[in-house]
Order: structure tokens, then sequence, then C-alpha cells
């Protein structure tokens, strides 16, 4: 008796390039945007496409954010001291009696 396993729920869910956490910041700019622009356009024109620059230019820095940071945010710790253990020696391991050489 086997189980099946379905592999793509690990994977983060991908809208347009946009992965994760970051979809709904997207949503979020680009609905906050669309009604900075329909009040600016109060103003006329001018107004309604500033509202969407200021939208577009917010959708781009997500899109840079997520390039710099991933997807999943990790607090560094520059204060902890990390010690590595020092490298095995191959010469004392092969001088244990490893190396035998056969003479035929």
């Amino acid at each position: 008796m086997g189980f099946y396993l379905y592999k793509g729920l690990k994977k983060p869910l991908v809208f347009f390039g946009l992965k994760g956490k970051y979809i709904i910041y997207a949503v979020c700019v680009i609905g906050a945007g669309i009604i900075s622009a329909l009040v600016l356009s109060k103003f006329g024109l001018l107004g309604s496409l500033l509202g969407l620059a200021v939208t577009a230019g917010g959708v781009y820095l997500i899109f840079k954010r997520q390039d710099k940071y991933g997807l999943y945010d990790k607090t560094k710790n520059f204060d902890q001291i990390l010690i590595f253990p020092k490298k095995l020696d191959n010469k004392k391991l092969l001088k244990n009696g490893n190396n035998k050489e056969t003479s035929i």
C-alpha cells in the first residue's frame, strides 16, 4: 500500500513574478493607488496620472524588495560567535597504516 505525496505544496505561490507575501503587498499598493488616482482625478488628468505613477513606483519597489531580501526575512545576529571545527588532516589518517604499498 503506497501513499501519494503532492510535492508542490511546499513551493510558494507565484503570481506575475511576485511570490508569497509580496503578492498581498502589491495588491494593497495597487488598491491604494487606484483609490488615490480616483481622488486625484478631481484635479484633472494630471492628478490621476500622478496617482498611477506613484502606484507603478510602489509596485516596482516591491519587486526590488523581493529581489533583495527574498521570500523569508531572517534577522541577522552580528553579535554571535561562530566556532568551526578544525579540518581533518589526511596525512595523520594515512600514517596509521591505511596507505600500505604492495609491490609485485
